[in-house]
């Protein structure tokens, strides 16, 4: 057993890390740079792992060409028992597991945040659908708040600190919300939706026919939903910042500004959201970064507002 690494094999795992990173999401890549040499090493070993695990479960390769796959519960039963090695400190093999293996002994991250994630997994394998809006939520920690909660324990937010993990968790349900509207298109085509179907029944709109012209008008209004929904958690997550360093609070409020954008883009579009993938450009990276450079220069003087207590919150 080996839940820490040698200097040779943990440089080669950051490597394997950071070129992951670089194929399968620009924005986060562009967001770790402004993190201190170990966080954001700490930031790209976590990410190659997450990343690796939505690939085995959807047939992907670094996030694209996302297929509906004839052996989930095969997939699933492999991420599972890689993840579980790795947690009890086995090397497994596969560098984005052992890069698992390395964060997970170096941040003292609590096993069950790996497991939740896995627990998202397993809803997708299952053909799930979100009923009601709880439903969407708890789905949204499962996939992305819990990784709010790792990635902040890589910035040393101590494991215990609830109120600052609450709003890291924040952040990610702002992320998978505005993916989720920015996505309905690339997820329909995949067989799946994430909208519920309360949402669905009032707007008369098919499950499996989400994506029929007809629908556009009241599909619209649903992702508008999704990314008012998504505006709260962000501004919410935004009040976690002053108990981050400035550097990792840089990186937090450009990566909130990115994917906020993002969402705020979707809702803008309206019936045409779907048209082309909605991203952003370099120019509107740099001035994100720019503008959060000096928020973060600020941070201790935010006047933090106790958080919303009719957002929703992740299980303890």
């Amino acid at each position: 057993m080996s839940d820490t690494a040698a200097p040779s094999e943990r440089a080669a795992l950051v490597a394997a890390a950071k070129a992951s990173i670089a194929r399968g999401s620009k924005s986060f890549a562009a967001a770790s740079l402004l993190f201190d040499p170990e966080t954001r090493e700490r930031a790209w070993l976590l990410y190659a792992w997450c990343r690796r695990c939505d690939d085995i479960a959807d047939g992907q390769d670094h996030g694209h060409g996302m297929t509906r796959v004839a052996d989930a519960p095969a997939r699933l039963a492999e991420l599972t028992d890689k993840t579980e090695a790795a947690l009890a400190g086995r090397v497994v093999g596969d560098p984005a597991f052992d890069a698992l293996r390395v964060v997970a002994a170096e941040t003292g991250m609590p096993h069950r945040w790996p497991r939740d994630l896995i627990a998202g997994f397993a809803l997708d394998a299952e053909d799930w659908r979100p009923d009601s809006e709880e439903d969407l939520y708890r789905y949204c920690y499962h996939v992305a708040g819990v990784v709010g909660c790792m990635m902040a324990v890589t910035m040393g937010v101590a494991p215990e600190d609830d109120a600052t993990l609450d709003r890291a968790c924040d952040l990610g349900m702002a992320f998978q919300l505005a993916n989720i509207a920015r996505d309905i298109a690339e997820d329909a085509g995949a067989g799946r939706h994430y909208l519920p179907r309360q949402w669905l029944a009032y707007k008369s709109i098919a499950p499996d026919a989400i994506m029929a012209p007809s629908h556009r008008p009241g599909l619209s209004a649903l992702a508008r939903r999704l990314t008012d929904q998504a505006a709260l958690f962000e501004a919410s997550a935004r009040m976690g910042t002053p108990a981050l360093s400035y550097r990792s609070a840089w990186a937090v409020l450009s990566a909130a500004a990115i994917y906020g954008a993002i969402g705020r883009k979707v809702a803008r579009r309206g019936r045409r959201a779907w048209d082309s993938r909605v991203g952003t450009s370099k120019a509107e990276k740099l001035r994100f970064m720019t503008v959060a450079s000096v928020q973060a220069a600020r941070r201790d003087k935010m006047a933090i507002v106790p958080r919303d207590p009719t957002l929703w919150t992740r299980p303890r």
